[in-house]
């Protein structure tokens, strides 16, 4: 028997007991097991070998893992135990957090007994057979495969893990906890997740000020955009906070601001410029803005917006404006005004035409102002060309906003395509 310091606990008739295994007890104790139909077609781990060099020994852990048609739990997901590998190293490295902090749930297949401190006392021993394979896994399976795997790398260091265990529950009562754990977790949506990056999750300065670009447009009163943007994910609001602030991050972080002292310097004035500049996009495209039929207020054109944001911001330090001063931005985009125009953003007709998708594999690289047929200073064709002040560009046909690497041809400023397409930003004529 092994000797293990334990809570006994009750709940609505059911006893169970909050124990602390060493690791070497859950690595000897606990035994891993995959629900299968035979191997060939149900192996106990899914997911590609890595290519690179990995720090699990794969041959072993797999062999640790049993099919069974009895079994309850799924298939092992190589990628997780990949991860919670190296985030253990990562703890053990930094020591300044725990790799295994929550309770994992486990079940006996025998009796165990609990010698309490006094008599009515809750505190005590657990007995725990000491035969290997005694302990199931309920939750946490990944968690100890993952131990298991790293363990060599502990030495004689103490380590603990937190485990709720139970004596003997029936098989259905163990499947029944199994489904209930796992088939009502709440994902953290990827508003919440922005919202905790930047800052408390971890430093990125970038991604803070993005956080609060998005907060101003939905917040400050004189934002044209008050109220409409789902900060956390929830809300009345009908665009997600969080593609938003990744678009807004790598502006934020773009060479075209004119380098990192120039680029934090606008972190300090970014929300009022953001602020600013869709307050004068709402005046440019008012019909748009304000009417029904259009799509200018969704996720994708907003992103768009703010990918070419930069080319705006360029011509505002060619033009020594404040970055954030309202009328200048005004005098910078009134081009796109005649160029543009409120139909380009009706959610059916034009938009139906074929183009390049903000979306596409294509088009993840930062968007800018492109020439089709730029020429070089000595006449001929050529990428040494220099385009001219933003509002010279605007209103000459052939200059265009592109997605740099996308294009074949000249295509225009950002738009949106028609109801059914909503997630694509299309660049259109």
């Amino acid at each position: 028997m092994i000797n293990v310091p334990a809570i006994r606990m009750h709940q609505f008739g059911v006893s169970f007991y909050q124990a602390s295994l060493s690791a070497r007890d859950v690595d000897k104790l606990v035994r891993f097991e995959v629900l299968s139909y035979g191997e060939r077609h149900h192996p106990p781990v899914r997911g590609k070998r890595p290519v690179s060099r990995s720090k699990v020994n794969w041959d072993l852990l797999e062999r640790r893992i049993a099919g069974s048609e009895r079994a309850y739990q799924r298939q092992i997901i190589r990628k997780k135990i990949e991860e919670l590998v190296l985030y253990y190293e990562q703890c053990r490295e930094a020591r300044n957090l725990p790799s295994i902090p929550g309770a994992v749930i486990i079940s006996s297949d025998e009796v165990l007994r609990f010698d309490p401190t006094s008599e009515d006392s809750s505190l005590g021993l657990l007995k725990v057979p000491e035969r290997e394979g005694v302990l199931r896994a309920i939750d946490g399976q990944h968690r100890l495969l993952a131990l298991h795997s790293d363990i060599d790398r502990f030495g004689s260091e103490e380590f603990t893990v937190p485990a709720v265990i139970f004596d003997r529950l029936p098989e259905d009562h163990v499947v029944q906890m199994f489904v209930t754990i796992n088939a009502k977790h709440t994902r953290l949506n990827a508003s919440h997740l922005v919202s905790l990056s930047g800052r408390q999750l971890y430093a990125d300065p970038n991604l803070a000020a993005a956080h609060d670009i998005v907060r101003a447009l939905h917040e400050r009163g004189d934002s044209p955009l008050v109220g409409q943007i789902k900060l956390l994910g929830v809300g009345r609001g009908k665009v997600a906070q969080a593609p938003l602030a990744q678009e807004l991050k790598a502006v934020l972080q773009s060479e075209m601001l004119g380098g990192p002292r120039k680029a934090e310097e606008f972190r300090d004035d970014a929300k009022r410029f953001f602020v600013n500049y869709f307050k004068q996009i709402s005046v440019l495209f008012t019909t748009a803005w304000n009417g029904r039929k259009y799509s200018i207020r969704t996720a994708p054109a907003l992103r768009a917006f703010i990918r070419v944001a930069p080319d705006v911001i360029r011509h505002l330090d060619q033009e020594r404006a404040d970055r954030a001063d309202f009328r200048a931005i005004g005098r910078v985009i009134a081009p796109w005004g005649r160029r543009i125009g409120d139909s380009r953003f009706e959610t059916d007709s034009g938009w139906k035409q074929t183009g390049t998708s903000i979306d596409t594999p294509g088009a993840t690289t930062p968007t800018r102002l492109e020439y089709p047929k730029a020429r070089a200073s000595d006449g001929r064709e050529g990428p040494g060309y220099r385009p001219g002040p933003l509002s010279d560009i605007l209103d000459h046909r052939q200059w265009s906003f592109v997605t740099i690497g996308s294009c074949e041809r000249g295509i225009g400023c950002p738009v949106i395509p028609p109801q059914s397409r909503r997630n694509d930003v299309r660049f259109q004529p």
